[in-house]
């Protein structure tokens, strides 16, 4: 077959020309909402020379191999993560779908069919063809889905580093509350052996007629009401040890973890923390990848005004019978180009547009907010940080007061001078400040464990977020 036939040529050059134009405005990222600096970023300790976060393990820099150890298997077998795994795998193949509009389309046929009537003899008739079409991308509408499609994948990587990232906090969260909880038994333990001797001595002191009944009673009250502390411990740490082993997927019941006598360490902290960090978290990229998804849906709602065009061919063969189908055929060909310009539609492109216009408005006001969002949570862990950190030092003066107070007081008891009472009340204010010192070097790791997720895992600038999701989209464009 020979085609000689030039009447579509001009046609043809001027509108694959037109290939070039892309409809619809180019992304440009918003203004950013950062400040120069924090408000309680000052007086902190000075960062030692390697950054704890340079490898993405931010947990590392509290120093507990135990708490290494889950984290790592919560990375492997938690199936939130696994979800969000799922997704950015849907997201890939969304992409390369989007991507395949860019080439030519070949498809084969093959059918038959028998027809006849009342006075006229059955016929069939075969026939066989091959097709190829393909439409020149004149108006970026192609484009412009590919590149949201791109975003979108883009916010699903970063979506996924939030995902993996909020787990890794879970999982550190709970391990410090089941920590600290190991150390609160063990200060009601000690505590109980002081109760114990209290008890037993003011029995004797009541056998021996120095003290009145209602002391023994009190005495033993104060130790029964801490044995009722113990059971509500033991079953917050169940909860606790529940709520890991859910995060590292494994059923409850197949998991335990062993008491240990000891919290993580309190990382250092750097002496400042640039506020430009907030761009590296990673619900602050997935918003502005949505927001530049949101903008390219534009253009491709814009290009819906713009006539499409194609070029198609085929070529078949067609017989009365199956078995004459490929000896002796007849051949069919066609080719030609194709321009096709909706007139009229009722509105519906227009209300495509207005869609994607307000689409795309409302992601730039939720990126705005999860910028404002992020800046709020950074200034409430470095505020927390900071007031805490003064909290210990005053709660270390409390200690030691309490601690001399119960001293003296049990002191005046035995030489009879004062009642049970103020025994009683000398040794519960020394519980419950050693319990709340010990809330408060807690309540001081959770803090530098928010402060890490706020800033989207650690803060080394050279790590940023934003480098996983464009290598990640790098490599699927290189394949």
């Amino acid at each position: 077959m020979k085609l000689s036939n030039t009447k579509y040529l001009p046609a043809l050059s001027l509108l694959l020309s037109l290939a070039a134009c892309t409809v619809g405005p180019d992304y440009q990222q918003p203004e950013s909402l950062v400040p120069a600096e924090f408000k309680y970023d000052s007086g902190w300790q000075t960062i030692s020379p390697q950054s704890w976060a340079a490898q993405g393990d931010w947990w590392t820099a509290f120093n507990d191999p135990e708490l290494n150890l889950l984290i790592n298997q919560a990375n492997k077998a938690n199936q939130t993560l696994a979800q969000a795994e799922a997704r950015y795998r849907a997201a890939q193949g969304q992409w390369r779908l989007a991507r395949g509009d860019y080439s030519p389309q070949f498809d084969a046929s093959l059918s038959g069919s028998r027809s006849g009537g009342d006075d006229v003899s059955v016929s069939e008739s075969y026939s066989a063809r091959l097709n190829a079409s393909w439409a020149p991308d004149l108006w970026g509408r192609v484009r412009r889905s590919v590149e949201a499609s791109k975003a979108g994948m883009q916010s699903s990587a970063a979506n996924l580093v939030a995902a993996r990232l909020n787990i890794q906090l879970a999982v550190a969260q709970s391990y410090i509350r089941l920590r600290a909880l190991d150390l609160q038994r063990t200060i009601l333990e000690q505590t109980m052996e002081a109760y114990e001797r209290s008890t037993t001595l003011t029995t004797n002191q009541y056998k021996a007629g120095i003290v009145p009944r209602s002391d023994v009673i009190q005495a033993e009250t104060q130790r029964e009401s801490l044995k009722v502390d113990l059971i509500d411990l033991k079953n917050q740490r169940a909860i606790e040890e529940n709520s890991i082993a859910v995060l590292l997927g494994k059923a409850p019941v197949n998991y335990s973890l062993a008491p240990a006598q000891i919290l993580p360490e309190l990382p250092e902290l750097p002496a400042s923390l640039p506020s430009t960090l907030i761009s590296r978290r990673p619900d602050v990229v997935s918003a502005e990848r949505q927001l530049a998804a949101a903008s390219a849906q534009i253009g491709v709602a814009q290009a819906a005004w713009l006539p499409s065009f194609s070029i198609s061919a085929g070529y078949g063969v067609s017989a009365g019978r199956f078995s004459d189908l490929f000896d002796a055929p007849q051949a069919i060909w066609s080719v030609g180009p194709s321009l096709l310009q909706t007139l009229f539609d009722g509105g519906a492109r227009r209300a495509s547009k207005d869609i994607a216009v307000a689409q795309y408005d409302e992601q730039l006001s939720a990126y705005r907010q999860t910028v404002l969002d992020g800046l709020a949570e950074v200034e409430n862990a470095l505020a927390t940080i900071s007031l805490l950190k003064e909290k210990a030092e005053q709660q270390d003066i409390l200690l030691k007061l309490a601690e001399e107070n119960e001293r003296i007081v049990n002191n005046r008891y035995k030489s009879g001078l004062v009642s049970f009472l103020e025994v009683a009340t000398a040794q519960n204010q020394t519980l419950n400040t050693r319990r709340t010192r010990l809330n408060t070097a807690a309540d001081r790791l959770q803090a530098a464990l928010q402060l890490a997720a706020v800033i989207g895992g650690g803060w080394d600038l050279n790590d940023p977020v934003v480098q996983s999701v464009s290598f990640a989209a790098e490599a699927e464009e290189k394949n």
